[in-house]
């Protein structure tokens, strides 16, 4: 079986190449945003989980809670969803249209965790430092764990720096066991 996100990948990659080409990915990526919450919505699944509804009527439903905040083109797009039945890939979409945007834009938000509070120049440093090793804009978004001990752990796409010193902890007691 395709998985969730084998599905979503197609719709997520149209909308980026439309978007693109129409030079309106800020926008799509806020309808996309915008219609991923909706979709989310534990009433609206509910909703689009009544066999009695057509594929139609879920299109327009969906659009009527976002109407005046989407476009013609984004409503097409909307309905191509519900016409192939893939409404609720929508929050997927949205992510995977987020990292073609992103990829797009050569920026990045990378997850800190830091074992205390990083002042704004800590973090301007860290995202300096970091856009050079990355080539790529950075946008740290931290949050504080206190097991860390000291020092940072850094999550950037598949890449993870651990300058923790809980890490380097379990890195020398590694070495000793060996």
């Amino acid at each position: 079986m395709a998985t969730i996100t084998t599905l979503a990948r197609p719709y997520a990659k149209a909308a980026f190449e439309f978007a693109s080409s129409a030079a309106a990915l800020d926008a799509w990526s806020g309808m996309l945003a915008l219609t991923a919450v909706v979709a989310a919505d534990p009433l609206f699944v509910e909703r689009m989980r009544d066999p009695g509804l057509t594929r139609e009527r879920k299109a327009d439903d969906l659009l009527m809670v976002c109407e005046g905040r989407v476009t013609a083109e984004f409503g097409n797009f909307i309905r191509t969803l519900a016409e192939n039945d893939r409404l609720p890939l929508i929050p997927d979409i949205a992510e995977l249209f987020e990292q073609y945007k992103a990829e797009h834009d050569r920026s990045i938000t990378v997850e800190v965790e830091s074992a205390f509070e990083l002042t704004d120049d800590q973090q301007k440093t860290l995202a300096t430092a970091l856009t050079k090793r990355l080539d790529r804009t950075v946008t740290p978004h931290v949050t504080i764990n206190p097991s860390l001990i000291g020092g940072v752990l850094i999550r950037a796409g598949d890449l993870v720096i651990d300058g923790s010193v809980r890490g380097k902890l379990a890195k020398l007691a590694e070495a000793l066991k060996s």
